[in-house]
Order: C-alpha cells, then sequence, then structure tokens
C-alpha cells in the first residue's frame, strides 16, 4: 500500500532553539524542510532559499492572491507563510514533511490536514528564553521586548498543540521530537485502510 508522507509543524517562541532542534532533525533524520517565505530582512549569513524565501511584500501578497500558501500570518511586523507546491509534492512522494511556523499558521495547518502532529517548543523559562534572546545579539531592546509580549501572547495557545517540549539539552530534545514523530506515524488515520488491507489478505490465504 502507497503510503503518503507525514506533515509536522513545529512551533515555538522566538528565542526557544525550534529552528536548531529542526535543523538537526533534517540532518539526523532526513526529514523534508519546507522553507517558508517571509518579508522580514535577511541576519547575517542567512542564504535565500535555504532559510527562507526573502519576499517584498508585494511578491508575498502575490503568492496570497494566487493560492500559492498553504497559510501566512503576520508576526512582528513581517509576513510569513508556507509554500505548498513543495509540501504537496513531498507528502505525495511519501516523504515526511516538517514546518517551523507560528501558531496562527499551525492552526490553519490543522483544519487542511488532521493528521499532522502539532508540537510546541518552548524554553525551560521565560527568564531563560529572554537569555536567550539577547544572547544572539542581533536586535535592539525594542524588536526583544516586542518579542517576549508575542511570546506571551503564544503562551496561551500551547494548549492547542498536541504535544509540549522543552528545549533545555539540544540532542535530548531532539530524540524527543523524533519518538513523537514516530508515533504519531503509527496512529494516523491511514492505518485503518492499512488494517483492512491486512485482514483481507488474511481471508483471501
Amino acid at each position: 500500500m502507497e503510503k503518503k508522507g507525514f506533515l509536522i509543524v513545529i512551533s515555538g517562541f522566538s528565542g526557544a532553539g525550534k529552528g536548531t532542534v529542526v535543523k538537526k532533525l533534517v540532518e539526523k533524520h532526513g526529514y523534508s524542510l519546507s522553507v517558508s517565505a517571509t518579508t522580514r530582512a535577511p541576519r547575517e549569513g542567512e542564504v535565500d532559499g535555504r532559510e527562507y524565501y526573502f519576499k517584498t511584500e508585494q511578491e508575498f501578497q502575490s503568492l496570497i492572491d494566487y493560492n500559492g500558501l498553504i497559510e501566512w500570518a503576520k508576526y512582528v511586523e513581517n509576513y510569513y507563510g508556507t509554500p505548498r507546491k513543495f509540501v504537496e509534492e513531498e507528502m505525495a512522494a511519501g516523504r515526511d514533511v516538517i514546518l517551523e511556523i507560528e501558531v496562527q499558521g499551525a492552526m490553519n495547518i490543522k483544519e487542511q490536514y488532521p493528521d499532522a502532529v502539532l508540537l510546541f517548543v518552548t524554553a525551560p523559562s521565560a527568564d531563560a528564553l529572554e537569555a536567550r534572546l539577547r544572547g544572539r545579539g542581533t536586535e535592539t531592546d525594542e524588536v526583544i521586548a516586542k518579542r517576549l509580549k508575542r511570546a506571551a501572547e503564544e503562551s496561551q495557545d500551547m494548549n492547542v498543540y498536541d504535544y509540549i517540549v522543552v528545549n533545555d539539552d539540544l540532542d535530548e530534545c531532539v530524540e524527543t521530537v523524533h519518538s513523537i514523530i514516530r508515533a504519531g506515524k503509527c496512529k494516523r488515520s491511514y492505518n485503518e485502510d492499512f488494517i483492512k488491507e491486512i485482514q483481507d489478505e488474511f481471508k483471501n490465504r
């Protein structure tokens, strides 16, 4: 029986290390990573098409208008969205796809893909989160304050996620997420068809 790829949504507070966790999952376990589109400016060392597809607001609006995004949301004055074509082609080919997206987008994904598993990555505490944001040394106090305010808002939606994972030890966090995904694949709805297929095979022996 041909199996469609599994969709994994990973969200988390800015500064919680979700990007690093996703990078390790891709490197170590071979997941496909959907690269998001964004209107924010590239940070030092970021490459268009690798970390993000960097778009102008006009280009981003065109993607929305032509249904080129599965979901999109505005976060701290910038837009972020998930290109549709890559995700659907990878899943059709049987590959498991990770989406690293914000809370608003995650809710939209769950409506469209009920079998998707939603994980939220958090720092051990609010103080630890602020320390990580300041430790990056890439943002002003004003931006950090906005990110912390946004984190407070996002914390109100953590309960809608299937799993909450604390990123205190990176390697442990990566393996925890990988284990959750493997378990999720075993309970997904296509198993009903698979069970029937096995039952029919036994009947026909």
